[in-house]
């Protein structure tokens, strides 16, 4: 039996093809333009620089589109990440933001292999995974399937995310995210946008007159 391959695509095919841009506004739109609804990111930086803030800010935005769950498995269902919450006020999302403490890879799969899964995912962070690189791609593959987006934080060794796996996550992504300062400097596949993002006015002002 001769092996099945891939279908190929003319240019009309592709023309025709009919993506979900989102309708990103303001701040949002100037960064990041107007993603497809299932893309990929990765926002790292080294510690202290605004990664959690950021990764935050995003979900509360990205809740206007859709319903966010954020796998918290570095901090977990903790003060630091409560006091995240409080600080963004993610009260205001109601049911279209869910936080879940350290949800294992195959139970993460289970989840957003439902019906009704949420459209976007958080994993803070990339190094607390324990996760083959094969498992990445199963993930990225099911997100794609069902055209949801998927946001990976990163611990930064210098200015490249830390390890193996964030490494071919960072070449792998659409959108390359970099936290500095309290500032989002973004890279990668843009649709518009490429405007750096002030994630902490105050500390950012402060940072930045530091090292001018």
């Amino acid at each position: 039996m001769s092996k099945k391959i891939n279908r190929a695509y003319s240019v009309s095919n592709v023309l025709s093809k009919k993506f979900n841009p989102l309708d990103f506004s303001g701040e949002w739109e100037a960064t990041l333009g107007k993603p497809d609804k299932a893309f990929s990111a990765i926002i790292f930086g080294n510690t202290s620089n605004g990664k959690t803030e950021a990764a935050m800010k995003f979900a509360k935005y990205l809740t206007n589109f859709g319903k966010v769950a954020y796998n918290s498995l570095e901090q977990g269902f903790s003060a630091t990440i409560q006091a995240a919450l409080i600080r963004n006020h993610m009260d205001t999302c109601g049911n279209s933001f869910i936080l879940l403490d350290r949800e294992p890879f195959d139970d993460l799969i289970v989840r957003m292999s439902k019906p009704k899964s949420p459209d976007f995912l958080f994993i803070d962070s990339v190094q607390y995974t324990r996760i083959t690189k094969s498992q990445y791609y199963q993930l990225k593959e099911l997100m794609l399937k069902k055209g949801k987006g998927i946001i990976w934080v990163s611990q930064a060794k210098g200015s490249l995310p830390k390890g193996a796996l964030a490494d071919d996550v960072w070449y792998d992504v659409d959108l390359k995210l970099w936290v500095e300062g309290f500032k989002l400097f973004p890279d990668g596949r843009l649709n518009g946008g490429g405007e750096p993002f002030v994630i902490w006015a105050q500390r950012a002002a402060r940072y930045w007159k530091e090292i001018i």
